[in-house]
């Protein structure tokens, strides 16, 4: 699973003597004293800054989890256009289309590459097809199974190639695992404000570390004015979709980045992505079929037979394949280990018959079944 477990909170241990809310807006304060704000909003000051828009022009929250900040995005998008045909490809986290099925907006999926990334052709075939309505797009920084990223450029490129202009469309952008890494990835397509998107959420407990479940959203200051309203018994405003909110987690968040810095996290991401190679390097010599996207740290592989396996490793598995995660915490140790028990194991789950094929899945190239070979 994507968590990074190396971390080390003892200093905080002492907090857990406290019920800490952060209920309402964060940068008001509520009637209740026993919170966390100016952490909460040192956290997204941080943010804001990596994802480069100014201190007045943000408003976000820290929230509890990756799918909030998702059903939070994707609803300031459904508040600017009310009419707004949501757009999101058949990879995209099963918490957008939640937000769908909840908001009971109009949802069309966009067909994907066999990278997991989504296909603009087929973007721009359905955007043609649905112009006279806006559009509000959930754009993947990372996507759930093969750790995809969408092109942001591209998907900005199509829409004004579709005629609609910067005020007929909201971008949300899920960056759940990934949100976190991309800026310190060469090559990769750069997540900011600069660009005409409405919104970033990313996970807490993911890449960062944090250990209780946590994310942060930030969207432009100008949207959510729409979405929020006063509530006089809380003497603060609400525009989050929970209510009362871990005001423990924002006080974690801030101690490890800034504990780290950029940096810091600069350096476990090159760990990592040079980690995932060695896997899917070591997969591949092992004749198993592996995929891993170049901005990605996911390695794809075929799924093991036995369920025991699946349990002990904590394995993600969806129809023939499995992956793994490679985490600031998995070591290359770690990664020999599963290794050397996935071949001894293999060699029994295959005496008779032959693996599955998964070209379907990662592309003829990345297969290594009899066909394939």
């Amino acid at each position: 699973y994507p968590y990074n477990l190396d971390f080390d909170y003892g200093a905080l241990a002492q907090l857990q003597h406290f019920s800490i809310n952060n209920l309402g807006d964060p940068f008001i304060e509520s009637n209740y004293g026993v919170h966390s704000r100016q952490f909460e909003v040192g956290v997204l000051d941080w943010f804001a800054r990596l994802w480069e828009i100014e201190k007045n022009d943000y408003w976000g929250y820290i929230t509890n989890c990756g799918t909030e900040g998702n059903l939070h995005g994707i609803l300031v998008g459904r508040e600017v256009f009310p009419d707004g045909i949501l757009y999101a490809s058949r990879e995209s986290h099963y918490s957008v289309f939640k937000a769908a099925r909840m908001y009971r907006m109009e949802c069309v999926k966009v067909d994907t590459l066999i990278s997991g990334e989504i296909d603009c052709a087929d973007f721009r075939a359905k955007l043609l097809a649905n112009k006279g309505k806006p559009a509000i797009i959930n754009v993947n920084i990372g996507t759930t199974v093969k750790g995809a990223v969408d092109d942001l450029d591209l998907v900005i490129q199509t829409l004004e190639g579709c005629g609609f202009s910067r005020d007929r469309f909201y971008i949300h952008c899920d960056g759940a695992l990934f949100g976190l890494m991309m800026p310190f990835v060469k090559r990769a397509p750069k997540v900011s404000f600069k660009k005409p998107i409405g919104s970033v959420s990313v996970s807490g407990h993911k890449f960062v570390g944090c250990p209780m479940p946590c994310g942060v959203q930030i969207t432009r200051m100008e949207h959510v004015n729409a979405l929020s309203s006063n509530v006089e018994y809380l003497a603060s405003r609400d525009a989050t979709i929970m209510g009362s909110r871990n005001g423990h987690a924002p006080i974690f968040l801030w101690y490890t980045l800034n504990r780290k810095g950029y940096n810091g996290f600069a350096k476990e991401v090159q760990k990592c992505l040079r980690n995932a190679h060695y896997l899917k390097d070591q997969l591949r010599a092992a004749g198993i079929g592996a995929m891993l996207n170049e901005l990605s740290s996911t390695v794809v592989f075929e799924r093991p037979r036995d369920e025991d396996f699946v349990r002990r490793w904590q394995l993600a598995c969806e129809g023939n394949i499995a992956h793994v995660v490679v985490m600031p915490s998995v070591s290359i140790e770690k990664l020999d280990v599963f290794l050397n028990e996935l071949v001894k194991n293999r060699s029994t789950w295959y005496q008779e018959q032959q693996p599955p094929c998964i070209a379907a899945d990662i592309g003829k190239e990345n297969c290594a079944c009899p066909l394939h070979k």
